[in-house]
């Protein structure tokens, strides 16, 4: 019983038309794509007050635009007293000193304009922006005194979340040559990565600082940051339509790393780390049965999930 005022407060967040909630707020006018966020504010009733906030980052080259589609959780913060912002890093796969920046002063922003605590935000992010999300969240454990926000929780979906990892497997999909999709975004990515810092194997200690985890522990292991925050990682370990599709098996899955970091985090100490999985369910907004989506996230549940967290 105590789950359905929630229920149907996201029935009612589901019906709401959100292009008239939708505030853009610039805070740098000459950069067109992570120089503003999209914030949806919650409905609140007389007395009430925003709980928390919820920060979801977009993809890699995606706009902030491009959540709304996909998810429904900021139909369910809206309806729950959360304020959801959206961010989008652009062509950024992980959270350099730029994107950290760029983040650092919309989240400011935030907290100026929605007089709303440091310790009551939530990030979530799909693809790099999770990547991205838990690197940032790493650093606000880090450096507290360097960062407006000390995060109580992250969410992943589908992240490639070892900078190291994703460019071999970004080369070996332009070997096989299979999906002209997956060529064209693993060639597009290895050319911003190394352009900005080169291989990976030949620059560890850059790489080491923005990659949020590491395989290979001789590389880095920023995971310790992460042993007292609530962490989830969210998949559709559909391995079939991997080798289908891809001509990948799970060696090449973003969750095979991510199944380590919960794992080394559960080792740490940490009873908030979770692998939440499904398996063939995930779809994106236009129908396409795709694993690497949003949709693997179950809303009402997450929304759950970060109400205990804020209290």
């Amino acid at each position: 019983m105590k789950q359905l005022p929630l229920i149907l407060l996201f029935l009612l967040g589901a019906n709401t038309a959100f292009p008239q909630s939708v505030k853009k707020i610039i805070v740098n006018e000459k950069d067109s794509i992570s120089g503003y966020y999209l914030a949806v504010e919650p409905k609140l009733q007389p007395g009430d007050s925003i709980q928390g906030v919820l920060v979801l980052l977009s993809g890699f080259s995606q706009h902030a635009e491009s959540i709304f589609p996909e998810t429904k959780l900021p139909n369910v913060a809206y309806a729950n007293n959360i304020l959801t912002i959206c961010f989008a890093a652009g062509f950024k796969l992980y959270a350099d000193p730029k994107v950290q920046a760029e983040i650092t002063a919309i989240l400011k922003d935030v907290i100026a304009r929605y007089k709303v605590r440091a310790d009551k935000f939530i990030f979530g992010g799909y693809s790099a922006g999770g990547t991205i999300a838990l690197r940032y969240t790493e650093l606000c454990n880090q450096y507290p005194s360097r960062f407006p926000v000390r995060p109580k929780g992250v969410f992943l979906v589908d992240s490639p979340i070892d900078i190291f990892t994703l460019w071999d497997n970004e080369e070996e999909a332009i070997r096989q040559n299979f999906s002209e999709a997956a060529v064209e975004e693993a060639k597009e990515a290895i050319y911003r990565m190394q352009s900005q810092y080169g291989i990976p194997a030949e620059n560890i200690e850059k790489y080491s600082l923005v990659s949020p985890f590491c395989m290979n522990k001789a590389y880095g292991e920023n995971e310790k940051y992460l042993s007292h925050t609530a962490v989830r990682t969210y998949h559709d370990v559909d391995i079939a339509w991997r080798i289908v599709n891809r001509r990948q098996t799970v060696r090449n899955a973003n969750f095979l790393v991510t199944a380590e970091l919960i794992n080394r985090l559960m080792i740490l100490g940490n009873d908030k780390a979770e692998f939440i999985q499904c398996a063939g369910k995930a779809h994106r907004s236009n129908g396409m049965r795709h694993p690497h989506s949003w949709s693997v996230v179950e809303e009402v549940e997450c929304l759950q999930w970060m109400k205990g967290l804020l209290g």
